[in-house]
């Protein structure tokens, strides 16, 4: 069921190894298929080097596996959760990526120091609070914090990303780490140098409206 989306999320999951965002079994990947409204995710517990499309578990948006073996990512609920509040979202990343996670450990948000976090999140990277894992909290937390980003961190936790596709969540992961790295470098010289809101807005806007093909 949901061949096609099973392989791209396997493949969406390598390529979150293949950026060291993520080691062993942590971390996942989800997919909402816009035409059936259903999820695809990561499996509970499988290592990366092991995975395999056929692995991964088709739910519905209540929780009720619709198809696969396996029980799903520990995550899951909190995913459902921001599927259900979130319509225009298609993808959901969890990471535990080692720049961007020292900032959720100190509660730290990412601020709007560079052009590349403006241009692909429009402004600071927000945090926010702590908690449990296993439920709909952290879903909560996301929904309630991460405003128009693409991203946000979890205080004492690791990263959250979301797209309108599984591949915008997953280069929305690359870039939080990224961006974190630099950040974390800058602060080594000195106070980052935050970008203005209006500057900050026609970065975001000209990325998102004009750059590209």
């Amino acid at each position: 069921m949901l061949a096609s989306l099973k392989e791209q999320v396997c493949a969406l999951h390598m390529e979150l190894v293949r950026c060291r965002l993520v080691v062993w079994t942590g971390g996942n990947v989800s997919a909402r298929d816009p035409e059936s409204g259903l999820i695809v995710i990561k499996p509970s517990g499988v290592r990366y080097e092991q995975l395999r499309p056929e692995h991964h578990v088709v739910m519905d948006l209540d929780g009720r596996v619709v198809d696969g073996r396996h029980k799903p990512s520990s995550d899951t609920a909190s995913h459902l959760y921001v599927y259900r509040h979130r319509p225009d979202v298609n993808g959901v990343v969890h990471t535990h990526s080692p720049y961007a996670t020292a900032f959720a450990a100190v509660g730290r948000p990412i601020p709007a120091c560079l052009t590349a976090i403006a241009d692909e999140f429009g402004g600071p990277i927000p945090c926010a609070d702590f908690a449990l894992i296993g439920g709909e909290e952290i879903g909560r937390q996301i929904v309630q914090h991460i405003g128009a980003s693409s991203a946000v961190l979890l205080k004492n936790h690791g990263v959250f990303t979301v797209g309108p596709t599984a591949e915008a969540a997953v280069k929305a992961a690359v870039m939080v780490e990224d961006a974190a790295r630099t950040v974390y470098l800058a602060l080594q010289l000195g106070q980052p140098v935050p970008i203005d809101a209006d500057s900050v807005a026609r970065l975001h806007r000209r990325y998102t409206q004009e750059y590209g093909q």
